[in-house]
């Protein structure tokens, strides 16, 4: 027990594991995952309706967002996103790697007449010859992602991208770092009974990397007959180290704020959304 105990709260390297499909292919957790995204009172997989409506108003009026503008959602979940830009007539395209999300999306696609192409996959195996106007990661999605990671995906922007268009992302800032502490804690059913359908006992083990300005919150889920280990890492930054990341992938940030609304920066903001051209 001593050693199993030890493992649990064991501090890994930064990035050393990457487990998404346990969030976003587990039939049990993905539909926890949906009703979460679908949850209008909490911010826990995406925003409120309020705050997405906001979005998408200043995301076409930004953008100038018409029946012409290509856009691509990487990390569309359940297309909350995604079929209000093709309200706009835009011509949209969302990925995601949650199938149940994805079917969600579709079936509101369909009941509001909306076109939007939709695929079910891991974006960053994702390969198209379309080319697009304007491409969105929102929710601080590039935050969950390895260095390795990120620079395949802004290497994927840069090539799907015409010529003349933009990526839009949050991330995480250091104010938000600053306010992360490392927990250990041991609770019967962590999280309202989250990981399982069946009885468990979850470990949350939160750890802060200062160096990296890197967070991992580790969850260790331990059922009857199997135990398994979620590794949920966070990146945050300053506006100095995501611009300095944007052009090391050929991409310079011409527009920075303090949310997807287009609020002017503040230092103190928990977030920081930006707007990339291509070098």
């Amino acid at each position: 027990m001593f050693k199993e105990l030890e493992e649990i709260n064991s501090r890994p390297a930064p990035f050393q594991f990457y487990t998404a499909d346990e969030l976003w292919t587990d039939d049990f957790t993905s539909k926890k995952m949906l009703e979460l995204h679908l949850n209008d009172s909490i911010d826990a997989a995406s925003r409120s309706t309020e705050f997405i409506d906001r979005s998408v108003e200043w995301i076409v009026s930004h953008f100038k967002v018409d029946a012409g503008t290509k856009i691509a959602d990487f990390g569309c979940g359940p297309g909350l996103y995604t079929n209000r830009l093709a309200e706009r007539s835009a011509g949209v395209l969302g990925i995601d790697f949650s199938k149940r999300s994805i079917r969600y999306a579709q079936e509101a696609a369909v009941k509001n007449e909306l076109q939007v192409n939709y695929i079910w996959q891991n974006y960053l195996d994702f390969e198209t010859e379309q080319r697009f106007d304007l491409i969105i990661m929102i929710m601080c999605d590039y935050c969950a992602l390895s260095p390795g990671q990120r620079k395949t995906m802004l290497r994927k922007y840069h090539t799907f991208l015409n010529p003349g268009g933009a990526i839009f992302l949050d991330v995480y800032s250091l104010s938000a770092f600053a306010e992360r502490k490392e927990t250990a804690l041991c609770q019967f059913n962590l999280l309202d009974s989250f990981w399982s359908a069946q009885n468990y006992y979850g470990f949350l083990n939160t750890f802060k990397y200062e160096d990296e300005k890197l967070v991992l919150d580790k969850y260790t889920v331990i059922e009857k007959d199997r135990t398994r280990v979620v590794y949920n890492w966070l990146q945050y930054y300053s506006l100095d180290t995501l611009a300095r990341e944007f052009e090391e992938n050929q991409f310079q940030i011409t527009n920075y704020y303090c949310n997807v609304v287009g609020m002017p920066y503040n230092s103190d903001s928990a977030e920081i959304a930006v707007v990339g051209k291509k070098l």
